[in-house]
């Protein structure tokens, strides 16, 4: 509609000339959010040249500056957010001021991490607290969490929650589902699954409320279309014959590209669910591989380590090379290219929900992964299937949550079941303590909780290359 919009107004008229800067600005932020920076950049400059008013060139001039932040031009940015920053604090603007304050700060904070940021977003909470605005304290609140969450994990905690509260508030259920996810991030396990309940559930309601929007749009756009067709039909009746066939030309492109998209859709949704029956289908080999043949092997090599004459015989050594093998092969899986670690993890660990186990993983995210070596993403895989492989055969667990976090330099791993766990201390032969040797070879630690009243606890940390 703002495309559209374009060509019926004229920058000659001063009056359309400010309705035009708007309407440049609209599609640039349209732009921004689907991540077409060059074009939004476009976009912005234009509506900075035609605006008149200076409230509107600051805040357009305030948004170029953004989406080049977002493109990791912070000099730029910078130059622009000075250019406007005497401007903004001339007006005294209670929403202006703080969002170029909070935007120039974080800039000068994703260009120079040892810049300290918080004195001026505490500085724009307070003007926004001061002027009661509640949708400019939520933006404040969203930044001071992100900024602790890697260094003060309860001062994140806390802003992350006073952000759920104002955006409660101000009923924006967008806002609700970003501070939900940094509230899962950031809490204990048992509030971490009672915010995950009501993400779900807020998020599923967004959903159906833009579908039933997009629904009821796509109605009144047709009942419009049908109208307009019929009172041309009726002012140009004798022209009717030639209506139809344009509207016939208009119909039969739509209607072909309607049905290409649904066949691609349909194809690839049958290849992903070939690609899933595969590897579901070699992920069953393989655990046959652990258990019957890794595990008959070492039922063989327990039997011969009792036996005093063959106790030093060389065929020992054989059988455990060959035990040792076979485990590894248990533990192949097809490599996807180029496919992000955190999405592979997600997808390993995903694989072994069923109807009666749901499995919810928190903060795997590209960015947690981005400096851990890839020996220690190999021994970090493993190891979590081996403890999923446990699961799925001995703990008649109906809730499995795995939650990842960095902490400084070290990334740590909690895994929580509520199934049978495991009774007392587990014994060195275990095919969990097994995963000792892995987690030894990339220096972290594992840790085993077996003294909690149901299910099974485990921390893993390992240090960030």
């Amino acid at each position: 509609m703002s495309l559209s919009a374009i060509k019926y107004l004229n920058v000659a008229d001063t009056l359309e000339r400010e309705i035009l800067s708007t309407n440049y600005n609209n599609l640039g932020k349209v732009a921004h959010q689907l991540y077409n920076y060059a074009e939004a950049d476009t976009f912005y400059l234009k509506s900075i040249k035609l605006a008149i008013k200076e409230k509107s060139k600051i805040i357009y001039t305030g948004n170029l500056a953004i989406n080049l932040s977002d493109q990791k031009r912070y000099s730029e940015a910078l130059t622009y957010f000075e250019k406007i920053l005497k401007s903004a604090e001339l007006t005294q603007d209670s929403t202006v001021l703080p969002r170029i304050l909070t935007n120039m700060s974080l800039t000068k904070w994703r260009q120079n991490r040892h810049y300290n940021p918080i004195p001026i977003f505490l500085k724009a909470l307070h003007i926004r607290e001061k002027k009661k605005d509640k949708w400019g304290q939520n933006s404040s609140y969203a930044h001071l969490a992100d900024y602790y969450i890697e260094k003060r994990s309860d001062s994140a905690l806390f802003y992350a929650d006073k952000m759920y509260s104002v955006a409660k508030a101000i009923k924006s259920p967008d806002d609700q589902l970003q501070a939900l996810q940094k509230l899962i991030k950031l809490s204990p396990t048992k509030e971490s699954k009672f915010f995950f309940s009501v993400y779900e559930k807020l998020n599923d309601s967004v959903q159906f409320a833009r579908n039933t929007a997009k629904n009821q749009f796509a109605l009144i756009r047709y009942e419009t279309e049908k109208s307009k067709a019929d009172n041309l039909v009726l002012q140009k009746d004798n022209d009717g014959k030639r209506y139809q066939i344009i509207i016939l030309i208009t119909c039969i492109p739509l209607l072909i590209i309607v049905g290409t998209l649904w066949y691609k859709k349909r194809k690839q949704r049958l290849e992903l669910e070939a690609q899933n029956t595969i590897r579901n289908n070699k992920l069953k080999t393989s655990q046959k591989v652990h258990d019957v043949v890794a595990n008959g092997l070492y039922r063989i090599m327990s039997k011969l380590d009792h036996q005093e004459t063959l106790k030093d015989s060389p065929i020992i050594n054989e059988i455990e090379e060959l035990y040792e093998q076979s485990r590894d092969i248990s533990y192949e899986k097809p490599e996807l290219k180029n496919q992000p670690f955190n999405e592979k993890i997600s997808e390993t660990l995903k694989s072994f929900a069923s109807e009666n186990t749901r499995v919810v993983l928190v903060g795997n995210s590209a960015a947690l992964w981005e400096k851990v070596s890839e020996q220690a993403k190999e021994e970090i895989e493993h190891i979590l299937q081996e403890l999923m492989v446990n699961m799925s055969k001995h703990s008649h667990a109906s809730d499995v949550v795995i939650r990842f976090e960095q902490v400084q330099q070290k990334i740590n791993i909690y895994y929580t079941d509520n199934g049978i766990g495991i009774a007392g201390k587990p014994q060195p032969k275990n095919g969990l303590t097994n995963t000792g040797t892995r987690i030894d070879a990339i220096g972290g630690t594992i840790t085993f909780d077996t003294k909690v009243e149901k299910g099974l606890k485990i921390q893993i940390s390992f240090p960030v290359s």
